[in-house]
This record gives structure tokens, sequence and C-alpha cells, in this order.
């Protein structure tokens, strides 16, 4: 799949969140071996023939230097890069903010690198809910409380955002649901049908392996 000639319109990106501490898991999540290789391989892996651009967002050059030891963008079929969070320990919102400043299209899906279990299934089903009308398109668990069940780091976000989050941050507000708060999201309910369940799935600690 090349990404020559193609519009924005016609990219399908997505910004991998890789930036964490691990604290709860007591090593870094995204090069742990899970069944025989890196859990962000995983990822890498599902996203082949459905993606066009992938940018993984770490923490500083020397995790940059080590992700770059076993991952070989030849190994795939989208363009893939590595930057370096602009914003360090501040959780997910500067890893969004660095990851859409790098992205060649005006959406991007968010994923966090320690859910190996997303499907190529959900990636389609959520490109095909992009609406111009909306900034982000949000998945959530439960009707009664749509912003309270969401999967903000499953989502889709629109680049056009990224002043959104300079502001939050400039306010020291760095609960992601808080940008959901602010942008004209369309929420997508997670019916364990057309999307599953088990799609947003993670690993924080050493008992969830």
């Amino acid at each position: 799949m090349s990404n020559e000639d193609k519009s924005s319109e016609n990219i399908k990106s997505c910004i991998i969140l890789c930036g964490g501490k691990s604290s709860r898991m007591g090593q870094d999540k995204g090069s742990m071996i899970i069944q025989d290789k890196p859990m962000i391989k995983h990822i890498l892996s599902t996203l082949n023939h459905h993606i066009n651009e992938v940018i993984i967002v770490l923490n500083d050059q020397d995790r940059i230097a080590r992700y770059g030891k076993f991952i070989d963008p030849e190994d795939y079929d989208y363009k893939l890069a590595f930057v370096e969070d602009e914003i360090k320990n501040k959780g997910p919102l500067p890893g969004i903010m660095t990851g859409l400043g790098e992205i060649g299209s005006d959406y991007a899906l968010v994923l966090p690198c320690d859910s190996p279990y997303v499907s190529a299934n959900y990636i389609n089903t959520i490109f095909e809910e992009i609406n111009e009308n909306y900034q982000a398109i949000v998945p959530y668990h439960d009707e009664s409380n749509k912003l309270k069940t969401s999967e903000p780091l499953h989502s889709i976000y629109n680049r056009n955002i990224i002043p959104v989050i300079e502001d939050l941050l400039n306010e020291d507000i760095l609960h992601i649901k808080g940008l959901i708060e602010k942008i004209d999201s369309k929420f997508v309910f997670i019916d364990n049908k057309k999307i599953e369940k088990k799609e947003f799935r993670n690993l924080n600690r050493p008992t969830d392996i």
C-alpha cells in the first residue's frame, strides 16, 4: 500500500501511545514479550493492510532507540515513524497532541501500546464512523453515562483539536475525558456485536497477563 499521491482524506492514520511510566506493570509495557513478541508488535501487525501511517509516541530518545532495535518499518506496509512526546509525564493528552501534529491526514485513531487485542474489524468499524461534523469518534459501554464509560484511548480524533489540548494543558487539566467534553464528539455504542468488549482489554499489571 503506497502513501504517495494520496490526499489527506484518503489516508488512515494511527497514533500509538508509548510514553507512560508503566509503574503498575513494573516494566515498559510496549516492549514486554507477550506470546513470543513485544506487546506493541501485536498492534502493529493488526494494523497492517488497514492503515496508511502509524506514529509511535515515546517519552524520550533512549526509548525511541530501544524500540528501533526490535521494530523494523520494512515489516509493515504503512509508513511508520517514532516521535518524542513534546511534554513529559503529563499523561496521554500531550501524546495525542504530539501525534496529531505529525499525521498527514485529518483524523487519527489513538491506541495505547498495552491493548494487544484490538482487531482489524474494530479498526475498520471505527474509521467508518468518521463524520466531518465531529472532532472525535468515541466508543462507550453504557447508554446511561456515555462519557464516564467511554474509551478515549481507543478513539479517533481530528487534528484540529490541538489548540484545545494546548489550552487544557496550560490550565493543567490532564484528564482526557475533559477533552471529550470540550470538543464535538460522536459516541459509538460498544454493543459486543459490531464492536466487541474484548477489543478494549489492556494489560496494566503483571496479573493481567
